[in-house]
């Protein structure tokens, strides 16, 4: 019983996934985050994610979002994720935003590597177009860290051929007045920053978009 009604589920949800597909020109943008894609501590509807649906509905780019991004996820907690995902959504482009946690939780730069890495392979073999999007930490981690701490994502996207952000928070983050773009946290960007951030993905979103 429970197989047939697995089987059941996996057509239905095989069937729902080619219907969008077909409604919106098979563009399904998947969004692998962690708390700066899932609108914390932000008004419903005001975070890059929300804004990028909205771009896109303006600019007449048929294209559905799926916003899979969880406050606190690691590159572990996205990498595990992962395959569910692209089988439940099939998407034609996977925007992964993860790794920023790793670095605050002092986990293993290979680590990091090693997760994006595998990210990209699996989406790329699952037909996605990958983009990746970069994070850079603050001076007080120490330079060498920091130089190669952005590195991991340079290599990952020049190992695959996939698009790059350099650094999300460009803008915000090493803004001349950045407290303000920033909520109590310091962490966390305002919703005033976001359409920054969504500044920063959108030129190398549309160049994969074409």
């Amino acid at each position: 019983m429970y197989r047939r009604h697995f089987i059941a589920t996996s057509l239905l949800a095989s069937v729902a996934g080619l219907t969008q597909a077909a409604a919106t020109g098979g563009r399904t943008l998947l969004v692998l985050g962690d708390s700066l894609s899932a609108e914390y501590g932000l008004k419903r509807g005001s975070g890059w994610v929300a804004l990028l649906e909205q771009r896109l509905r303006t600019q007449k780019i048929p294209a559905t979002v799926v916003n899979a991004s969880i406050s606190g996820d690691t590159s572990s907690g996205g990498r595990s994720r992962l395959p569910a995902l692209l089988v439940q959504h099939r998407p034609s482009h996977l925007i992964i935003e993860l790794g920023g946690n790793d670095a605050l939780r002092g986990l293993p730069l290979e680590l990091t590597r090693d997760n994006l890495d595998q990210m990209t392979r699996t989406a790329q073999r699952a037909g996605a177009r990958v983009l990746l999007l970069g994070m850079q930490m603050p001076p007080n981690y120490g330079r060498d860290y920091a130089d190669r701490f952005a590195a991991v994502f340079a290599d990952v996207a020049k190992a695959h051929k996939a698009a790059l952000v350099p650094f999300l928070l460009k803008g915000v983050a090493d803004a001349s007045d950045n407290l303000r773009l920033f909520q109590p946290d310091r962490i966390h960007p305002t919703a005033e920053a976001h359409p920054l951030l969504l500044d920063n993905v959108w030129p190398e979103l549309q160049k994969i978009l074409r």
